[in-house]
């Protein structure tokens, strides 16, 4: 049992180092964002995150209908 806690915490340990060398050794190294509105890829094709795309095709429409103001 023992054996088994202490592999799984090396295993994690492990991962984690791996995971942030790009961090630790980069001066100002920061991990990539994963919002895809931040994506440069995302960005050559066009896509946008919801929120980004639902308020773009809110301004364009031609049919849009204005909100009443309290």
């Amino acid at each position: 049992m023992l054996k088994l806690l202490l592999l799984t915490l090396g295993i994690c340990a492990i991962s984690i180092a791996l995971l942030s060398i790009r961090i630790l050794l980069q001066k100002g190294g920061k991990f990539r964002s994963l919002h895809i509105g931040q994506s440069p890829d995302m960005r050559k094709k066009g896509i946008h995150c919801v929120q980004s795309m639902d308020r773009m095709m809110r301004q364009q429409s031609k049919h849009k209908v204005e909100e009443k103001k309290k």
